[in-house]
């Protein structure tokens, strides 16, 4: 019981994610409900933008991302999908990963990835590394390339046991992060969590940053502009006001805040709202 998968409420966490179809250790479940969840919570740090401790135990994950229908970045939806596989038997280990996202240099491990067991395979799953992240699983082999919607991912080796998760763009593959198989425990992401939402050189201590990703689009939010990038890597960008920005969260993000907090974070990020 390495997730606490006896605190999760299966069938609100189902009903969140509007999923009604199996709930067998299989493939097929683990593929539906991945696509699920991906679709489903949003990836967003507005905790940190509102001076709040982001909390990871079972039941605040619950309570913001399932009953007040919020969203979370890697840890926090990780750690309650972790859960729920654990609930319906899967077999699953957490692992640690190196973001690079463009950078030539060598970044801590701060990013929570889960590998996970089924039909006699394993199975790269992340739910929470937000625009773009993978929408299902992804076999765990070197080599392996994958279209999921109209993205199109691929696992890469390097020395030392180096693996490194890739997504195509126009211009040729684009490295999204790199881990090793060492296995991290919850109490492993409560202190990466705390330096990415307390160190001044963390990206999500700067500005509010929301991703989705779906079958057809990437949508981002970062600060005060949004952007929508297809599959051919056409962009649409345009700035986001403090007055529209409760509407922008609401139909893009499907995140509504109550009045004090929309106020907060608009006085705090929004100037001139």
């Amino acid at each position: 019981m390495t997730w606490n998968e006896k605190e999760l409420d299966v069938e609100a966490y189902l009903a969140r994610i509007a999923y009604k179809g199996e709930t067998k250790p299989d493939l097929a479940t683990l593929r539906a409900l991945h696509r699920a969840h991906v679709t489903a919570i949003p990836f967003e740090n507005l905790e940190i933008m509102l001076g709040r401790p982001v909390l990871l135990e079972v039941a605040a994950l619950q309570d913001k991302m399932v009953r007040r229908r919020r969203g979370g970045y890697c840890y926090e939806q990780n750690l309650l999908f972790a859960a729920a596989l654990e609930r319906f038997g899967f077999s699953v280990t957490g692992l640690g990963a190196r973001t690079r996202a463009g950078s030539s240099s060598v970044r801590p491990v701060t990013h929570m990835l889960l590998k996970v067991e089924a039909d006699g395979e394993q199975w790269h799953c992340d739910v929470g590394f937000g625009g773009e992240g993978l929408l299902e699983p992804l076999l765990m082999r070197d080599g392996v390339e994958e279209r999921q919607g109209a993205w199109r991912f691929g696992l890469k080796s390097e020395p030392d046991g180096v693996t490194v998760l890739r997504t195509e763009h126009p211009d040729g593959w684009f490295d999204l992060y790199s881990y090793t198989s060492t296995p991290c425990l919850p109490v492993d992401y409560a202190v990466m969590n705390h330096y990415i939402s307390t160190h001044p050189k963390s990206p999500f201590v700067r500005r509010p940053i929301l991703q989705k990703a779906t079958p057809e689009m990437r949508l981002r939010l970062a600060g005060t502009e949004l952007t929508v990038t297809a599959p051919d890597g056409e962009l649409e960008k345009r700035g986001v006001t403090g007055g529209e920005l409760g509407d922008v969260l609401a139909r893009e993000f499907g995140i509504e805040l109550s009045d004090k907090e929309l106020a907060d974070l608009i006085r705090g990020h929004y100037p001139g709202a």
